[in-house]
């Protein structure tokens, strides 16, 4: 699964990896969590890329509340096509959720676990592959939403987790946003990227309340 990560690069980073429109006012973000709103790009009708900030965890257009947008913030690639949570958004509301790395917990011998951060290559910026929703809150009016989808963890990092965030290869970006793609494409696009590596942090990750540069820092085993 995929639980907590980080987008720190700066616009100008981020415009080298993804052409998007405008000039976002992104803040540095070292831990972002569940229910919280972090960068989403999406494909405007007329093909521009843009950048908009909405909540982690979907909510299906159909359901009665938001009770349960904390349990989809990963959506499995295996049956994303199939289960009604996100089927409807894997056929038309795929999106591209910029990162630099990514956490996941090891669990060890004597039963704790050990945060790991997930990079791809040097720590350059990459998209993770999402679906997006939009919700009318009866109060609040439409609220946009998103999953990460999950595949098999690559060999470099399954000793780590057996699962993974989907990371699209930067060529593979136009193609997952195509809205005339079809679902065996889209598919066989949701793979485990080899050029994950990761490295062990601080337990501090942990904890929500923290937002830092030092929790990229590389502790001892």
């Amino acid at each position: 699964m995929c639980g907590r990560y980080s987008f720190t690069s700066p616009l100008e980073a981020m415009r080298r990896t993804f052409p998007i429109e405008g000039s976002p006012n992104l803040q540095p973000r070292y831990n972002i969590a569940p229910t919280q709103t972090a960068p989403v790009l999406r494909r405007h009708p007329d093909g521009r890329l843009l950048c908009h900030e909405i909540r982690w965890g979907l909510i299906p257009s159909w359901s009665r509340d938001m009770t349960g947008a904390a349990r989809m913030i990963n959506a499995r690639a295996e049956t994303v096509d199939e289960k009604p949570a996100f089927r409807a958004a894997f056929g038309r509301r795929r999106c591209l959720i910029p990162a630099d790395g990514f956490y996941e917990w090891e669990k060890l011998p004597d039963g704790t676990k050990q945060p790991w951060r997930i990079v791809i290559g040097d720590g350059q910026p990459f998209a993770f592959a999402g679906l997006w929703e939009r919700w009318a809150h009866p109060e609040e009016g439409n609220i946009d939403t998103y999953t990460i989808i999950t595949t098999e963890a690559a060999a470099t990092i399954s000793s780590i987790h057996h699962r993974m965030p989907v990371i699209l290869q930067d060529t593979d970006h136009r193609n997952w946003l195509d809205p005339e793609a079809d679902a065996p494409a889209l598919k066989a696009l949701l793979q485990p990227n080899a050029g994950a590596r990761g490295y062990r942090v601080s337990s501090r990750v942990g904890n929500v309340r923290n937002d830092d540069a030092a929790l990229f820092d590389e502790v001892d085993a």
